[in-house]
């Protein structure tokens, strides 16, 4: 029926249908590789990925203009829920800028785009609504593409743990674990070694090293020491593991990076026996 279906072998339903696919198949290399272990953030990739192939075999199989209309909303909302994540956190847990997240919202502004022209175009052709539809679609996609430009250029400034700083005890969760001075919880990374860590690069942004010489509080008995880091700065350790912050935590009290399979290996908090 007229007005109610795209064409079978419509290319801009083919192509949002691909975007769709793509953008899916991203999460769900991220999902596997880590973001599994997320609290919340884990469920939201997974559904993201059941939704992008569900969206995009529906719009192909179908052909419906419905479908492609449902396909760009998704798309656009992906992309709502990857700025929110860089700017403000989503759930606990701030995103940093990495090149498959850069990737991957153009990829849904791309998605938004082809599919809501597809979806216009299965409207009928003297329909008023379609003739507004198509400025609106390259407007948003224009805005879309600037405010993800805007939010990669200017990443929200992550936290540096500087030093030298004094190591406390801290209770988090009826366990004491290690702190800085501030009161955040410090982690360790299983690949580092005693004399080297691993974690560089967007890595240190999600987990940004404790750096300087450190100093032990009440009720901090470990080992401390310090490591050369590559790029000369030197960071702390703690019965030989390098320590870090995490970017989801964001006051003292909380140890949200605990277990986490994260940048190329698991996180850990650190125990301490107070003294």
């Amino acid at each position: 029926m007229r007005g109610t279906s795209l064409p079978r072998r419509s290319w801009f339903g083919i192509a949002g249908a691909a975007l769709l696919v793509a953008s899916g198949a991203i999460h769900l290399d991220l999902y596997l590789t880590g973001y599994r272990t997320v609290p919340t953030i884990g469920w939201l990739f997974l559904l993201q990925v059941i939704a992008a192939f569900a969206l995009a075999a529906a719009i192909l199989v179908t052909g419906s203009w419905l479908a492609a209309a449902a396909g760009a909303g998704f798309a656009l909302s992906t992309l709502g829920g990857y700025l929110l994540s860089l700017w403000v956190g989503l759930f606990g847990f701030t995103e940093v800028r990495t090149t498959a997240g850069i990737v991957a919202g153009i990829i849904d502004v791309a998605a938004f785009a082809t599919l809501a022209i597809a979806a216009a175009a299965g409207l009928p052709s003297a329909s008023s609504l379609r003739r507004r539809l198509l400025p609106a679609v390259a407007a948003v996609s224009v805005v879309a593409l600037a405010v993800l430009g805007a939010a990669v250029a200017t990443p929200k400034t992550q936290p540096v743990a500087a030093g030298p700083d004094v190591l406390n005890a801290r209770q988090v969760g009826g366990v004491m674990l290690l702190t800085n001075a501030k009161g955040l919880t410090l982690y360790w990374f299983a690949p580092d070694s005693p004399a080297k860590s691993a974690c560089y690069g967007s890595c240190a942004a999600y987990w940004p090293p404790v750096t300087g010489s450190p100093s032990a509080g009440p009720g901090v008995t470990g080992k401390l020491g310090t490591i050369t880091r590559s790029d000369g700065a030197i960071q702390a350790t703690y019965d030989g593991h390098p320590l870090y912050t995490y970017i989801g935590d964001s006051a003292p009290g909380q140890a949200s990076g605990n277990n986490l399979n994260l940048n190329g290996g698991l996180w850990h908090d650190v125990p301490v026996a107070a003294g």
